[in-house]
């Protein structure tokens, strides 16, 4: 032996015991001790497993993972021959250089096709830093867990490892936890080498549908010059990607996709995926409306659009969503249309309906819905089991460049690193890396029903619209585009140099396309004109189609039902333990029901909720505490005090009932909304419901009631039944707990696009949320709840409250008023109604009237006239309301009011001056400021 070399423990270990023996064992538990406890090893051996280089930071015992691999293999090798002295740390150096690859090698894969990535040394990918070198080229190394032979020289591990992960394909999936999805994302990545060997038929159909995407924008291009249609132009292989995951889902048995996409390429998709027929697009290019279209409409890159779709393993109805420019918004909308979908079918492990989101990079890592909806893919409530997120690269937000402002992260993607999603990045201009990744994004989403980010690193060949010139702001980038061959170009020349199809067919595929252009036939592959195995599953939404209808429903209920139902609410399962405060709600609850006490609301809501059930509606109610309720008033959810197992009556009221859904949801209210929004677009038949914490929470959720909510039907022709639960009320909270901005809803309200209404009753609640699902029209309902009112005295009902009668637009007077005595109507809404009855009565004032108007909009002028006919010798009228004058009903309502009236009658104003603040937060300044609101309403005394 070398008197220069002194062995260490380790080689000496290596050098007399054969690994074939039981020594692995003994490596193996050795290492495991070590990253438990350093100290509780030898220190020889300590000393040796601290050299070992650590990988992109991480810890030891998630990057030496393979290094335990390694043991277990080379114990059921046999000994080829003895090891020489150092081979022991130079194979855990190679072990430890595949994994460095597995984690960054995306950081020098070849995926951008507008310029190489930079050539920065990436320390962990050298061979100098695992302390080997190119004289180890030719020695032969055990490959641990990397895919292929169980042993290779280095200069054939060191290639694939550059194939694999440093080519077309940028793979980032290493900080997944699960091991299970690393190895089965290893498997298919380094068995493939990066790129399986695809035939000439799979090669072909690629360049077909790259032919489709760029036939399509060279026609819009040279038929529509200067129109904008936010082309797929540099983006291409995107509808190859589609195409793929349309075929690939029904070999998986999916079937339904819904996809979800903002403007750039939706016209692309609408044609070439979907099957939209180009003549009705060129329609809409002209300006010209479909016969039959009513409504606003919209402009043509924000509608969706739905077909079936031939596939190998049967029809697949794919639905491509409509979406505003909000870009991103769109994305939880689709996640709720998908669970909806999914609860109809009986999908419950995502099997059936899968969602598939399309993104630009600069809103992926801009808009924040975007995280909301990610941390909202495992959540109990909003699961819909993996999403396919496919991102658009352009490498530019309109001129903002991606490095210097559009984000603070190394790639657009990395949002999703949140959720453990795997993110492959590809180069949009290798069409067959891209089917690649394709394949693996969506066997991955099947196999382990997880969310999955797809980066087609790309560009737009155009500004951000056609009328754009990009060059003023991005000059360099745009002279390397307008030098460059398109996707098709390059493809088509790989294919001919491969003798796969010739140039002139090539071009002869192209032209044959723009003839069906011409033509104005359908030009999507594969569509399905009338998929029977779907209609069982389709909403029948043809009951509701009426723009109107009418309100006068009969939504009473038998007291002997109401009784059993009650009855039904009150059975809890053996040995259950209530806390006390809850124990004595419940037993409150069976007084009511018997008609000891007056109803109040959580009883009257939690009755309709069993009336609806038991009819066959489903509810799904959602929000921050709306399984208590935040007022702690609902009590839908009951939590034994014993174990914390929750237990929900309305769940257990008859064998064939249907379903009620309570959901504490996430701490997002835009996300959840437009969730909410998208499910209730999706089932006419279900009570969807989201409750706000406080009213104006809402606020975080504006894009989603201005632009869905709202104006969904009038642009798109889109029904939605959602009801909003806004607790709305002034009780001295402050700016931000009082106010519900009931004005910003009157705004939004035209041409009968929704219902907004403040009830003040138990009975009112109950008989409204059954109108909600008795109506023959789906229209979204907003309703300002009550706080305090929630407990109040007189905010109560009796059991024939719900027997009798239903939903008032309006409610009349209740005291024994001399109606011919009367001098002054005060109008009012909500909680001041009951600050005016306590005055007026303390008052002795039997000249006033108050009635409430318990619905906003659609405005009841029929019922307030018919209301006001009871006074005839009214002299003055006022609307009083607790909100300011710039904000509530006061500037959206007055006008109805003076046609009812008449416009030469005085209408005063009682409420609070206006303000930019919703209001006051100092309790004091409240007190006084209602005082004085309710005094002037009533006026000075006879």
């Amino acid at each position: 032996m070398d008197e220069r070399h002194k062995p260490s423990s380790l080689e000496v270990l290596w050098s007399t015991s054969p690994l074939a023996g039981g020594n692995a064992a003994y490596l193996e538990a050795l290492y495991e001790r070590y990253l438990e406890n350093p100290a509780g090893i030898d220190p020889a051996w300590r000393r040796y497993f601290e050299t070992l280089p650590r990988v992109n930071g991480h810890d030891l015992d998630t990057s030496h993972a393979a290094v335990r691999d390694s043991f277990r293999r080379l114990a059921r090798a046999p000994l080829a021959a003895p090891v020489a002295a150092g081979q022991l740390e130079k194979q855990v150096k190679v072990l430890q250089l595949i994994n460095a690859y597995r984690f960054r090698g995306h950081q020098r894969a070849q995926f951008d096709p507008l310029e190489p990535t930079e050539s920065e040394e990436i320390p962990d990918l050298t061979l100098r830093h695992h302390g080997l070198s190119e004289a180890d080229f030719d020695t032969v190394f055990e490959t641990g867990s990397l895919v292929g032979p169980r042993r290779a020289s280095l200069r054939e591990i060191v290639a694939v490892l550059e194939q694999t992960y440093c080519s077309a394909i940028g793979a980032e999936y290493m900080y997944i936890t699960d091991t299970a999805e690393k190895r089965w994302i290893q498997q298919r990545l380094e068995g493939a080498r990066g790129r399986p060997d695809y035939s000439p038929e799979v090669r072909r159909r690629l360049l077909n549908r790259i032919t489709a995407a760029e036939g399509l924008e060279r026609y819009f291009h040279t038929k529509y010059v200067g129109q904008k249609r936010f082309s797929l132009e540099g983006g291409e292989s995107l509808i190859p990607m589609l195409d793929e995951i349309v075929q690939r889902s029904g070999t998986h048995g999916v079937k339904e996709l819904v996809i979800g996409m903002a403007h750039r390429g939706r016209l692309n998709v609408l044609v070439n995926i979907v099957g939209k027929t180009p003549a009705d697009l060129f329609l809409e290019f002209e300006g010209r409306m479909k016969p039959g279209t009513d409504g606003s409409g919209d402009v043509k890159y924000h509608q969706g659009f739905s077909s079936d779709i031939q596939t190998p393993g049967g029809p697949v109805h794919v639905a491509l969503a409509f979406n505003p420019s909000h870009l991103e918004i769109v994305g939880p909308v689709v996640e709720g249309s998908v669970r909806a979908r999914q609860d109809r079918r009986g999908d419950h492990d995502g099997g059936e309906v899968v969602p598939v989101l399309l993104h630009g990079d600069a809103a992926f890592a801009g808009q924040g819905v975007v995280m909301e909806t990610f941390n909202m893919s495992q959540s109990r409530g909003y699961a819909t089991r993996g999403t396919v997120h496919i991102v658009i690269n352009n490498r530019i937000g309109f001129t903002t460049s991606q490095h210097q402002d559009a984000r603070s992260t190394l790639y657009c993607t990395d949002v999703a690193k949140m959720v453990n999603a795997p993110i492959f990045h590809v180069d949009g201009d290798d069409p067959e890396a891209v089917l690649f990744v394709t394949q693996v994004a969506l066997d991955y989403r099947m196999a382990f029903r997880k969310d999955v980010v797809i980066d087609l690193v790309c560009y737009r060949r155009h500004g951000h619209s056609e009328a754009d010139e990009p060059a003023v702001t991005q000059p360099v980038m745009y002279r390397k585009i307008r030098q460059k061959p398109t996707t098709r170009e390059l493809y088509a020349k790989r294919l001919t140099d491969d003798g796969v199809v010739t140039a002139e067919q090539a071009e002869a595929e192209l032209a044959a396309y723009t003839r069906a252009l011409d033509a104005g036939d359908t030009v999507a592959p594969s569509l399905v004109r009338d998929d029977s195995s779907y209609y069982p599953y389709r909403a029948d939404w043809r009951p509701y189609l009426a723009r109107a209808c009418n309100v006068d429903i009969d939504t009473r209920v038998p007291l002997e039902r109401l009784r059993d139902l009650a009855s039904g609410l009150q059975r809890l399962p053996e040995g259950f333990e209530l806390h006390p405060n809850v124990a004595k709600i419940l037993d409150n609850r069976r007084k009511m029901a018997a008609g000891a006490l007056p109803l109040d609301w959580g009883c009257a809501e939690t009755l309709a909720y069993a009336t609806l059930v038991t009819d066959g509606y489903d509810v799904r109610l959602s929000g921050q505490d709306s399984g208590r309720g935040t007022f702690f008033h609902r009590h839908a959810i009951l939590h034994n005090q014993k174990d914390g197992a929750p237990y929900i009556p309305l769940r257990q009221l008859a064998p064939d009932q249907a379903d009620f859904l309570a959901i504490n949801s996430l701490l997002s209210e835009e996300a959840v909304l437009a969730f909410e929004y998208g499910y209730a677009t999706t089932d006419p038949k279900v009570l969807v419901i989201w409750e706000a914490q406080f009213g104006d929470f809402a606020n975080n959720a504006q894009v989603v009631i201005d632009q869905f909510i709202s104006a969904g039907e009038q642009k798109w022709n889109r029904l939605c039944g959602l009801t909003l639960f806004l607790p709305h009320g002034y009780e001295g909270q402050g700016p931000e707990h009082s106010s519900a901005r009931p004005e910003r809803y009157l705004q939004l309200c035209a041409e009968y696009n929704m219902q907004v209404c403040v009830p003040t009753t138990p009975a009112q609640i109950f008989h409204l949320l059954r109108r909600q699902m008795l109506l023959t029209c789906r229209k979204p309902l907003v309703v300002m709840t009550p706080k305090s009112l929630l407990r109040h005295r007189q905010a109560v009902s009796s059991l024939e409250d719900l027997t009798d009668g239903g939903y008032h637009t309006i409610l009349p007077e209740v005291d024994p008023l001399d109606d011919a005595a009367v001098k002054r109507v005060v109008l009012c809404s909500g909680k001041v109604y009951y600050d005016l009855i306590d005055k007026r009565r303390a008052d002795k004032r039997d000249d006033v009237a108050i009635l409430r108007m318990e619905q906003l909009y659609p405005f009841p002028e029929e019922a307030l006239a018919a209301g006001l006919k009871r006074y005839p010798n009214a002299q003055s009228y006022v609307w009083c309301q607790e909100e300011p004058k710039n904000q509530g009903a006061w500037y959206a309502s007055q006008h109805h009011v003076r046609s009812v009236i008449g416009r030469d009658t005085p209408l005063d104003y009682a409420g609070r001056p206006a303000s930019a603040a919703p209001a006051v937060g100092y309790v004091p300044v409240h007190v006084e400021q209602q005082r004085r609101l309710v005094a002037e309403a009533l006026g000075p005394a006879p």
